[in-house]
């Protein structure tokens, strides 16, 4: 049976502070991401940012991270 192509995004991330996964919560990863993506300083908080880059910066949150309630 033909199925349809499946994406090869991963799955979104839940958006909670774990206390065994410190800086290595998904969060902080995908910041430091973000940052080295756009020559963004990674101690620069994103509220910071200026208008393109905060929209880009809610955009890559938001596909790939989801709040506890949101599934």
């Amino acid at each position: 049976m033909f199925r349809g192509k499946k994406k090869n995004e991963p799955p979104p991330v839940d958006n909670a502070i774990s206390d065994q996964t410190g800086q290595f919560d998904l969060r902080f990863i995908l910041w430091r991401h973000f940052c080295e993506e756009n020559n963004i300083p990674v101690d620069t908080l994103p509220s910071q940012l200026d208008g393109e880059q905060k929209d880009s910066w809610e955009e890559l949150k938001n596909s790939r991270l989801r709040s506890p309630g949101r599934k």
